[in-house]
């Protein structure tokens, strides 16, 4: 069970890195990871498509999560991305919950977060 849930945490994080760094990728490159990622060809299936050997699909896929995951070492964008998302949902749970509380208490709170959100931009 843990290890199909860090299966499906590998392949979240694989799609999103996509997501914000795959252009960077070349056209063969993107057509690879995508049938592999996105898709969930197997490696054989993506090497009889593609022409190439098993071991070549396998080689270029990790290669390429190298390369996405060099880049968001360096540019953070998918860390600022998630934890903003987060910041967000702890804004609408605090809504969610408005009538519990001093709307005074509730501004403050919901200003702390956004300050939070502007530092991370």
């Amino acid at each position: 069970m843990i290890s199909q849930v860090n299966n499906m945490n590998e392949i979240l994080e694989q799609a999103l890195l996509y997501d914000f760094y795959g252009e960077l990728l070349t056209e063969h490159q993107k057509e690879i990871y995508e049938q592999f990622v996105l898709e969930d060809l197997s490696l054989g299936e993506i090497a009889a498509e593609a022409g190439i050997s098993r071991q070549g699909v396998h080689d270029l896929v990790k290669r390429c999560g190298r390369t996405l995951k060099g880049y968001e070492d360096k540019l953070h964008l998918v860390g600022k991305f998630v934890s903003i998302k987060e910041k967000v949902k702890q804004i609408d749970e605090l809504l969610d919950g408005y009538e519990e509380r001093k709307p005074r208490e509730l501004v403050a709170d919901i200003r702390k977060i956004s300050d939070e959100i502007i530092e991370e931009l």
